[in-house]
């Protein structure tokens, strides 16, 4: 195709990494940071600018990275006639809103956990202490954007989660304004994602497992994300029991982007946690590698509704997020002292496959970190089976130096044991 122009637009620079790929194969490229304290996230590997709306016109793609607001602004440009990949105040309001998007599943017909929002602390108390049961503790709004706030409990009558709640109303209830009690649920996590092109939703879809602790064996603090395991699927029980049952409302909203459940999954049903809708960070570097259509057609056809689905890489993928201090905390004064504009450097300079850049930038050549919440790289790979993909993408970490980085070690570990259970409860099978 000939080469068109895409307009990024971005909070903090979240898919500085999807514009470098779009670059890289000929189209021109400008990206907008609205954070100024972000601003060099992506310096050296993409052209910025500083005015995004001065661009509207220039640009025949228009790419959002986020919710918060996004949909909105999304929205607008639409019915102004341009191409936008995005969402709209509706799909934002299903992830910002964890209560909203419980409630529209349940309207869907999608099986939905035990849950309800609470604005007061103290009622949040009294509903465990008369219901008492395990319960996760789930922020809403911006309060979410602070994964260590999540927290799951462990005790059947409630207790921890009571202690917690009394705890945050002392410390956090200038932060967290809604929360949400969803009794918890025990089986296998997973995560189905689909593009959706403003008609419909295109195939392959996603079937992904994220890794949210910091530490391996899943301990530590909740961060964004440490890595994901993922591979294409025709539709499957999944799918069809989740977000195909949205696809009317997709379309009367002309969502045109990427949205993903992720689920929890027993022997007894599919049950919706949360919504992403927007592209899942590292989801969709990861997602990149494994996608054979050239990434930006891909993106001028999903942002025009063409009806063309996209072609993949057969076999399995396996995504590495590789950071430095502070995360995953903010704190900008360990940020300056142990980590603003450490060098990143390649034991083999010429093999950087698979490496994608997150929280970077490049001055003379030289990459350097640049983002103060310590992200980093995403490093991928891929495989015919889970375990030849997860080799390959620590075979590839192990090529990168950057003092005081660390990552998880187990990314893709679960993969046995959660294909044999998902299996046998039928969930994989083509639908």
């Amino acid at each position: 195709m000939k080469p068109l122009h895409f307009l990024f637009i971005s909070h903090v620079g979240l898919h500085v990494d999807l514009a470098w790929q779009v670059q890289k194969e000929g189209h021109e490229i400008k990206y907008y940071i609205d954070e100024k304290d972000e601003r060099l996230t992506g310096d050296g590997f993409i052209p910025k600018v500083t005015n995004w709306r001065a661009e509207v016109d220039w640009a025949d793609v228009i790419v959002f990275d986020d919710t918060n607001g996004h949909g909105t602004l999304a929205a607008e440009l639409r019915k102004k006639g341009k191409a936008v990949i995005g969402g709209t105040p509706y799909t934002d309001r299903l992830e910002d809103d964890r209560g909203f998007g419980q409630s529209e599943l349940k309207q869907a017909g999608v099986n939905t956990i035990l849950s309800q929002d609470f604005t007061n602390f103290d009622e949040g108390i009294k509903y465990v202490q008369e219901h008492p049961a395990a319960y996760v503790i789930k922020p809403s709004g911006e309060a979410q954007n602070t994964k260590h706030l999540l927290f799951v409990g462990m005790e059947d009558d409630g207790s921890d989660v009571i202690d917690l709640l009394q705890i945050y109303k002392k410390t956090w209830a200038n932060v967290i304004k809604i929360f949400q009690l969803q009794k918890k649920a025990t089986g296998v996590e997973v995560a189905i994602g689909a593009f959706f092109n403003g008609n419909r939703f295109l195939e392959p879809i996603n079937i992904n497992f994220e890794h949210k602790k910091l530490f391996p064996g899943n301990v530590g603090p909740s961060t964004g994300e440490m890595g994901t395991s993922m591979f294409w699927s025709k539709p499957n029980k999944m799918f069809n029991s989740t977000l195909k049952k949205l696809e009317a409302k997709l379309r009367e909203e002309k969502f045109a982007g990427y949205i993903d459940i992720n689920t929890m999954v027993n022997g007894n049903g599919i049950y919706p946690l949360e919504f992403t809708s927007r592209f899942g960070y590292p989801t969709i570097q990861i997602q990149t590698d494994s996608i054979t259509t050239p990434i930006g057609q891909f993106l001028y056809d999903l942002a025009n509704g063409v009806n063309t689905d996209f072609k993949v890489k057969k076999g399995f993928s396996v995504g590495v997020r590789i950071v430095v201090p502070p995360f995953p905390f903010e704190d900008k004064k360990t940020y300056r002292e142990l980590s603003e504009d450490a060098g990143i450097l390649f034991k083999k300079r010429d093999q950087q496959d698979g490496v994608h850049i997150e929280g970077v930038r490049k001055i003379n050549g030289i990459w350097s970190c640049a983002a103060s919440d310590g992200t980093a790289l995403i490093v991928t790979g891929q495989g015919a089976t889970m375990k030849q993909a997860q080799m390959q993408a620590y075979r590839r970490v192990q090529n990168v130096l950057i003092p005081n980085m660390y990552y998880r070690s187990d990314i893709g570990d679960r993969w046995p044991e959660d294909s044999d259970r998902l299996m046998g409860w039928g969930y994989l099978s083509e639908a």
